[in-house]
């Protein structure tokens, strides 16, 4: 009998190629369809939510597969991060992705098709000395941010807006650039050096919404950085939105900072 499952991922993207499956690279899918291939008994391709590029982590990937398999629902998600964590080799990296959760779901569910948001975090570390050991888990800028500009800035993005201007080229094409964003939130905190007694501040920006372009988060958190910094007015950004230019946004932010957090489904 047919059945269909949807994974909950996790994974530490510093030594993929991205998410989606490629000739001759190391890829989340593919790495995952090698190992669930493996563990059913049979060939196991996977529909991803997000094709994360490389160096983007995920906190909660979401990915569903379907096919005639014997085993067992809850041996699955056992067996394979049993693999993944080095339980039982199979010539791969060990333990930069992980099985969260595994459930089976109605044959007509698709994960990507079904989802209806996703929300995303940005990190970054802003202080005179960049910590060495978290150099592919947020993004360094070393002149002083104002939180305050950027949340200002974050302000005219909310709601729903022709993103055209923070959309990269060599995406896959989109019948529409229109997206809502449902909460965009800058933070920040104090975040611990681990070789001195000191602090440096870190700033979060977790954006939620019904979809996003290619590099579409990442352009934003460029774009909040140069208003924070003071190269742009945080009020331009609603100019730039409505211009649809892209070279008028912000630069694009580098991808260790970036965090797929949650996909939503209701």
């Amino acid at each position: 009998m047919e059945r269909n499952f949807l994974l909950t991922i996790e994974y530490d993207g510093s030594n993929f190629s991205g998410w989606q499956r490629q000739p001759g690279v190391r890829t989340v899918q593919g790495e995952l369809e090698s190992v669930l291939s493996k563990v059913c008994g049979g060939e196991v391709k996977l529909n991803g939510t997000s094709r994360t590029d490389a160096g983007v982590h995920a906190l909660g990937q979401r990915a569903s597969f379907r096919g005639e398999y014997g085993i067992p629902t809850d041996r699955i998600m056992t067996a394979a991060n049993n693999y993944l964590f080095g339980g039982r080799r199979l010539g791969t990296q060990v333990g930069d992705v992980r099985i969260k959760a595994l459930e089976e779901k109605p044959l007509d569910f698709h994960a990507r098709f079904d989802a209806k948001g996703k929300k995303y975090r940005y990190v970054i570390q802003n202080g005179s000395e960049t910590d060495l050991f978290r150099r592919n888990y947020c993004y360094y800028v070393p002149a002083p941010l104002s939180a305050e500009a950027m949340r200002e800035a974050a302000q005219y993005i909310e709601g729903t807006h022709d993103f055209a201007c923070f959309q990269a080229s060599g995406g896959q094409p989109r019948e529409t650039t229109v997206r809502t964003v449902h909460s965009l939130t800058v933070s920040e905190r104090m975040a611990p050096q681990p070789q001195e007694e000191q602090e440096e501040k870190e700033i979060i920006i977790e954006i939620a919404g019904d979809g996003f372009l290619y590099n579409m988060v990442r352009i934003i958190t460029g774009t909040l950085v140069e208003a924070g910094l003071g190269r742009k007015k945080p009020e331009q950004v609603k100019e730039i939105i409505k211009s649809g230019q892209r070279s008028l946004a912000g630069h694009t932010a580098p991808p260790q900072g970036l965090y797929l957090v949650e996909v939503y489904y209701e």
